[in-house]
């Protein structure tokens, strides 16, 4: 009685167009057990455990309403300055961590890629989805501040730009995705870029408007102020912003240009990402 059994072919040589959606798919019971134990491990043996997942922003928006709502005096387009660096934080956390984690995942995870074989596409989603838990778990510490301000009398209006919400979370997965792998690719053969990457995700935050809006960048430094608005991610921010707190601004331009922006890192991310994981063993 014969049986019929799915079987897969693993050959050396593949296109480069070639990325296995079907086997990522196949292989979606391993992406669970991957972001559950990314979950598990990161916090099992500290103190605090998942608490940590509040502090980390909880202390940022603290350190930041301090510095750079009252000593410096950045406006906050008249939003309450925690709400907003708050808004801010969330965002931009959820970006840099896809970034950062996606761009060591080659060196990372070399021991388990040596070994056993697996669509390798698997490893950079199963960082975004756990990531999106963690990302998750600081929006429902961003509602708290919502609901605190409200009650408070705090002026800020939610209005009908929440609904891109979706696409905006979508956007800052696929965004760090696609720069991380292009990255993680990149440091198989220059081990320097792995020690740059934290460094320069932790400039590029203030060539965001994380700590600051837009509209303050353009009326007080009109020369530079170029350089944050073809940053990707400030519309992203600033979309965010304009959905929950009514500030912000938004326009469809700006947000079509990440979205066409984030689309291109995908998709040389993605076929760099093919191209190196078949040799990547032989240079980390």
């Amino acid at each position: 009685m014969s049986k019929n059994t799915e079987s897969w072919e693993i050959a050396p040589k593949n296109s480069l167009f070639d990325l296995k959606l079907k086997e990522v798919w196949a292989y979606r019971d391993l992406l669970s057990l991957l972001v559950r134990r990314d979950f598990v491990s990161f916090y099992k043996q500290t103190i605090l455990g998942p608490l940590w997942f509040f502090i980390q922003p909880l202390f940022t928006t603290i350190i930041f309403t301090f510095i750079f709502g009252n000593l410096a005096g950045i406006s906050t387009d008249g939003l309450p300055k925690p709400l907003f660096y708050m808004a801010g934080i969330t965002a931009w956390n959820y970006f840099a961590d896809c970034l950062t984690k996606t761009s060591t995942v080659f060196k990372d995870n070399a021991s388990i890629f040596g070994k056993v074989y697996f669509p390798r596409l698997i490893m950079p989603l199963s960082i975004i989805v756990s990531n999106l838990v963690r990302f998750g778990v600081q929006m429902i510490l961003f509602f708290a501040f919502m609901a605190y301000y409200y009650f408070s009398g705090a002026h800020f209006n939610i209005n009908w730009a929440i609904v891109l919400f979706p696409v905006v979370v979508l956007l800052m997965a696929l965004l760090g995705l696609g720069a991380g792998m292009i990255i993680s690719a990149m440091t198989t053969k220059y081990r320097d870029l792995a020690f740059l990457v934290g460094f320069g995700v932790q400039l590029l935050m203030y060539a965001t408007t994380v700590i600051y809006p837009l509209s303050t960048a353009i009326e007080k430094y009109p020369a530079y102020s170029w350089v944050i608005e073809y940053n990707p991610m400030t519309p992203i921010i600033e979309t965010f912003r304009y959905g929950f707190l009514g500030e912000g601004s938004f326009s469809w331009g700006s947000l079509g240009y990440s979205t066409g922006v984030t689309l291109l890192f995908l998709v040389v991310g993605t076929l760099i990402f093919n191209k190196v994981e078949k040799t990547f063993v032989d240079t980390v």
